[in-house]
């Protein structure tokens, strides 16, 4: 990273308040004080795969935060620099030109959990969580999932029962990115089990360093250790950790979902966000190296381009669409996009390796191993279709026999 000079502290010149709109020009002015320019060639990791570390995101993070760059809509005493969404976006876009690092540990708490604090939190909860979140002190996880509700989140039966001033909670979670090395996890439990199951239920922070919080990692084909499986026994929470309403979880947890559709949707995975010009570099590494030799190769490498540019037009278009910040229904095409064109890229980089593609220094391996789980994480492919047939499109919705059974009346209730 670049050292700032004289004229500046942390990024942010001498006098500047936080509401200074700044051009392009000047962000960029800026930003080569504290950071290196990106080299076009370097490709980066897929959503964390293959890689742990904490501590080169961490210190990205410390050196952007006093100047409010990571999170620049946030408030100031938050880590950010208060600015609009117009300069956030010039910021956000500028970024991609410097080098940065892995942030794939600290996505949860800068994309949905900051996000979900500001709209829902107290502001001592606001006070006490976002500066860590900004400055990469404090990384969260999302306990959402549960061995036995699949895809039907609102099933989800850990139990949270009122202890005066406190709350037990019980139960297990799974799927949990990141839970191993976490502070903090968004957990939702139900606290009202006579309620109908998208009811009675309430969002928690809850402290994973808690003894009774075991985290075990679950393996993955590509050699990632930071999905884990998560189980709570008893473990204390106060009523001040609770986030939202009681029993207005369910809004929290759709809220929360949307911010992650809306970032994965958001992504060019395996490659870089800013606008790369005509011709991506994965595109220009093929013809180079001659693996475009014939019609058919060149055919499926256009169809995977088009996917890559379709998948921005709508990352793009959904963006567009978020009212006050919070993503619409919109996010879950663009996430289908992105994950259509990530897997396009990924099989066609492989199939024209050729024999060499087999082995597990070939390049583009690790993205082959990665790409069938982009149709499961931050939603399956069939429940974004299900929301754009139903909230987009305007499709009859999904007979829902158990919507006003209470809980406690359902068969897992029992």
């Amino acid at each position: 990273m670049a050292e700032c000079s004289a004229g500046c502290r942390n990024g942010r010149p001498r006098g500047q308040t936080a509401r200074m709109a700044l051009t392009a020009a000047e962000i960029h002015e800026q930003l080569s004080l504290i950071l290196d320019r990106r080299d076009p060639a370097a490709t980066g990791t897929v959503l964390g795969a293959g890689s742990d570390d904490l501590e080169a995101g961490r210190r990205y993070l410390e050196a952007l935060v006093e100047g409010g760059w990571m999170v620049p809509t946030w408030p100031v005493q938050h880590g950010g620099r208060g600015s609009d969404d117009d300069e956030g976006r010039r910021i956000s876009s500028a970024l991609g030109d410097y080098e940065s690092a892995d942030l794939y540990p600290y996505g949860v708490g800068i994309s949905l959990v900051g996000p979900v604090l500001r709209d829902r939190g107290t502001p001592e909860q606001q006070d006490r969580w976002l500066r860590p979140i900004a400055d990469g002190s404090e990384i969260w996880c999302q306990m959402f999932s549960e061995p036995d509700a699949g895809s039907d989140l609102a099933n989800v039966g850990t139990r949270a029962v009122r202890d005066g001033d406190e709350w037990v909670l019980t139960g297990a979670k799974v799927w949990t990115s990141r839970g191993a090395y976490s502070k903090w996890g968004m957990c939702l439990a139900r606290t009202d089990p006579e309620q109908p199951k998208h009811r009675g239920l309430t969002m928690f922070a809850v402290d994973m360093e808690d003894p009774g919080i075991e985290v075990r990692p679950l393996v993955q084909v590509n050699g990632d250790r930071h999905f884990t499986e998560v189980f709570v026994s008893e473990v204390r929470v106060p009523d001040a950790d609770r986030i939202g309403d009681l029993g207005g979880g369910w809004g929290i947890a759709v809220e929360t979902l949307a911010h992650e559709r809306a970032s994965l949707g958001g992504r060019a995975f395996g490659g870089s966000d800013e606008d790369e010009g005509p011709i991506p570099g994965w595109l220009a590494g093929l013809a180079a190296t001659g693996r475009l030799h014939d019609a058919v190769a060149r055919d499926r490498a256009m169809q995977a381009y088009v996917l890559d540019r379709v998948s921005k037009l709508t990352a793009v278009r959904a963006a567009a669409a978020a009212k006050d910040g919070v993503p619409g229904p919109e996010g879950s095409g663009a996430k289908l996009r992105s994950v259509a064109a990530f897997k396009s890229r990924a099989y066609l980089l492989k199939d024209l390796s050729g024999a060499s593609g087999m082995l597990e220094d070939a390049d583009g391996h690790l993205e082959f191993l990665t790409a069938p789980s982009m149709s499961i994480r931050g939603g399956t492919d069939e429940v974004q279709r299900n929301i754009v047939g139903e909230r987009v499109l305007g499709l009859p919705a999904e007979p829902r026999v158990d919507k006003d059974v209470p809980y406690a009346d359902l068969r897992k209730g029992r």
